[in-house]
């Protein structure tokens, strides 16, 4: 075989793979270390207002400045994540709105 074409070929084996590690890209817990220590909640409606009381329902993820994803993504990254993606109706203490 031809070694462009098995460069080629390596190239796109490559790309698949980088691919199918991003759409399988973990989703943060809330009992993950620092989702703790930040608040983080799947669902904004279910933060502890005591804790936080700055915190208001309109509040979520997908309106944040770190937020890393597109306009009706249901889970993206956060810039505060690392490599984890947060639920678009999440929030945590971290919140910075857009």
């Amino acid at each position: 075989m031809n070694p462009r074409r098995v460069f080629m070929l390596r190239v796109v084996a490559a790309g698949g793979v980088l691919a199918a590690g991003q759409a399988r890209a973990a989703h943060v817990e809330e009992s993950d270390e620092t989702a703790a220590a930040l608040g983080y909640k799947h669902d904004t409606k279910l933060v502890d207002a005591a804790k936080y009381p700055n915190h208001t329902a309109e509040q979520s993820c997908s309106h944040c400045q770190f937020w890393q994803g597109a306009a009706g993504d249901a889970w993206a990254g956060c810039a505060m994540f690392g490599r984890k993606q947060v639920a678009a109706g999440g929030w945590c203490s971290a919140f910075k709105k857009v």
